[in-house]
């Protein structure tokens, strides 16, 4: 299987990366932003750099838009699986019009209410991940997998 991961650097990457022990037999890319702890984390890894900041940014909506045409065109992942946060809203887009699967994992610290990438992203996610119970309120479609071990 093909993977794309698609996430802001930080937190949301080090949530993603948790799951190495799954992604690490796959064939695999990743997109985020050009950040230290992101060049660290995923200095052996293929990446695509991100526009950033991505926070009430158009011009970077659009240019994250068009490099999730150009990426998605060019990869043909089998599915796309994000967290968020921003950058994920253009990769589901483009990945939903070319067919490409796509996942949702809400991040683990959105307990009581869900973030708004993934009211963003809902409709157009095949899967949606949770790591607590308690997200099921907000996502009553989600699989509970629990937080990392």
């Amino acid at each position: 299987m093909k993977i794309a991961l698609v996430c802001s650097a930080g937190g949301h990457l080090a949530q993603l990366h948790w799951l190495e022990p799954w992604w690490t037999d796959h064939e695999r890319f990743w997109v985020t932003f050009d950040k230290p702890d992101a060049r660290a984390r995923l200095r052996d890894e293929r990446v695509e750099w991100a526009a950033f900041p991505t926070t009430r940014n158009l011009p970077n909506l659009a240019r994250n838009s068009l490099l999730a045409a150009r990426v998605l065109r060019r990869e043909r992942p089998d599915v796309v699986i994000s967290n968020g946060a921003a950058v994920a809203l253009p990769f589901f887009v483009v990945a939903r019009s070319l067919g490409i699967k796509t996942v949702w994992m809400e991040v683990m610290d959105r307990i009581d209410t869900p973030s708004l990438t993934g009211r963003l992203v809902r409709p157009l996610a095949d899967r949606v991940v949770l790591q607590w119970e308690s997200q099921k309120r907000h996502y009553p479609e989600g699989i509970v997998l629990g937080p990392p071990a």
